[in-house]
């Protein structure tokens, strides 16, 4: 009786399911590719992203039918309004096509119940993996008052994101700057901003609070990055101010009156200095070691006055050496891309772990470039010497802040090409040969409405190679207290 039970509940999900999934018949051919959202045709992604997730943008139809295949495992078919993959399902079939790619057929139901079948479009999946997952702040595009804002974690397995701090924690507080060393979570710095202001320090299971400000500095900790060690971490320390445009076409414009760039060491809590990262004619920032820890990248510009003459600040990325035995800088610095000579403006250098590139965003002055429309990202290949825009990726509105994965065959960057005023998360894969994939947005589990729904900016975005763990009682207990660890000078 059990099994005639069981087969009847089975010849019944048969029937359902044969209900439930009509069938698209007799379609009319369309030689192109649909118009879906995200623009996923032709991307190339890692094995074991989350499902690619997309609807079809044209307003005029029913239903949707998806049909997936790969050379290698069983096919996926989904149907409805939206095109919403199986986790399992998907990930099992990417799996099995690691190094191939899979091909989708989307048919489209109109309102006159005939169907329209696209133009079937690829999607390649890369031999190189990618890390555990993405930290990034969320922020509405406003200019100084806090609203709610947080710096998150996602699984680019999943659709999982979870706070790693949000400003609720204390009222009147804003966070940025978050910096993990080489993906790695376990040594973390990040700012604390307002009433309580200070920067975090995570090194392994000890949090500290830090007063980076001194007497020999113009400001407290800026812009950091990690040297590879973990034993030191560079920052800028920047006197910036920001103003607002009257065409409409510029919104704002942040500037520094000054700036220098300082070495933090925790083990001793002293900053290292060196003039010819302080020099009073020109502004530093921006720093970033070399996989090796050898040299400092960073920009540098000619000294302007500020504010009138803010289009004539134009950073090159230079280098310098660093000896980490010693804690000592070199006191030549090497210009690598030169602003005088391009006519535009470097700002946020990053290197490739494996020591091959440095990417960089191009503007046309300034070093805010994350409100530049103009922004776009470019290429140095350190054994050439040679450097371009990644035209691969760059569009027609700002592409700005970018990191590395650590294997150096990903990089993410965040753009305004959606709608022009919030930045995105998009991600694109560079192999061997130093061609790159054309780039894909961060995927949803409802991509349409999430992102029409959206009033945040995903800002300052860096891979992470597992989840980041922070004590939010302890942390909490750190800020609020108001003592801080004072820094100390080496010159």
């Amino acid at each position: 009786m059990k099994t005639i039970y069981k087969w009847s509940l089975f010849s019944l999900g048969i029937v359902l399911f044969s209900a439930c999934t009509e069938k698209v018949v007799s379609p009319q051919q369309v030689d192109a590719y649909p118009s879906i959202y995200p623009d996923y045709t032709g991307v190339t992604i890692p094995a074991t992203i989350a499902p690619m997730n997309f609807a079809v943008t044209d307003k005029d139809f029913d239903k949707v039918d998806v049909i997936v295949k790969g050379g290698k495992g069983k096919d996926i078919h989904v149907s409805g309004k939206k095109i919403s993959f199986d986790e399992t399902e998907w990930h099992r079939l990417i799996a099995d096509n690691k190094g191939d790619s899979l091909l989708f057929t989307v048919s489209v139901k109109k309102h006159d119940g005939k169907w329209i079948q696209y133009r079937s479009f690829p999607m390649y999946i890369s031999n190189y993996s990618i890390d555990y997952g993405v930290a990034y702040r969320l922020i509405a595009p406003g200019y100084e008052v806090y609203s709610k804002m947080g710096i998150y974690q996602r699984n680019l397995s999943n659709f999982e994101e979870t706070a790693i701090v949000e400003n609720t924690l204390v009222p009147g507080m804003c966070v940025n700057c978050h910096s993990f060393n080489k993906t790695n979570p376990d040594k973390m710095s990040m700012h604390v901003r307002g009433k309580n202001g200070g920067t975090l320090m995570q090194l392994g299971n000890e949090m500290e609070m830090l007063d980076t400000k001194t007497d020999s500095t113009i400001s407290a900790c800026v812009y950091p990055y990690w040297h590879p060690s973990g034993e030191y971490i560079a920052y800028s320390v920047n006197n910036t101010r920001q103003g607002f445009h009257a065409i409409k076409e510029k919104r704002i414009e942040v500037m520094d009156n000054g700036s220098d760039i300082v070495i933090y060491h925790p083990a001793t809590h002293r900053l290292l200095t060196s003039p010819a990262l302080m020099s009073k004619q020109a502004f530093e920032t921006f720093p970033a070691f070399s996989p090796d820890g050898k040299t400092l990248f960073f920009c540098s510009a000619e000294a302007q006055q500020m504010p009138q003459d803010y289009k004539k600040v134009k950073y090159s990325l230079c280098s310098i050496s660093f000896d980490a035995q010693a804690g000592r800088l070199g006191e030549k610095v090497d210009t690598l891309v030169s602003a005088s000579r391009i006519g535009k403006s470097v700002s946020f250098p990053r290197p490739s772990y494996d020591g091959r590139y440095v990417m960089f965003t191009l503007s046309d002055y300034g070093n805010f470039s994350i409100w530049h429309k103009e922004a776009d990202l470019w290429l140095l290949d350190l054994k050439t010497g040679n450097y371009r825009p990644l035209k691969e990726v760059n569009s027609g509105d700002t592409e700005s802040f970018h990191n590395w994965s650590s294997n150096s065959h990903w990089f993410v960057f965040s753009s305004r090409r959606d709608n022009g005023l919030y930045t995105y998360l998009y991600f694109a894969c560079i192999g061997n040969d130093g061609k790159v994939t054309k780039p894909f947005m961060l995927p949803q589990k409802d991509p349409l409405t999430y992102y029409e729904r959206l009033v945040y900016s995903y800002n300052v975005p860096d891979f992470i190679n597992k989840p980041v763990q922070l004590d939010h009682a302890t942390l909490r207990d750190k800020i609020v207290r108001p003592d801080r660890i004072k820094l100390g000078i080496e010159e």
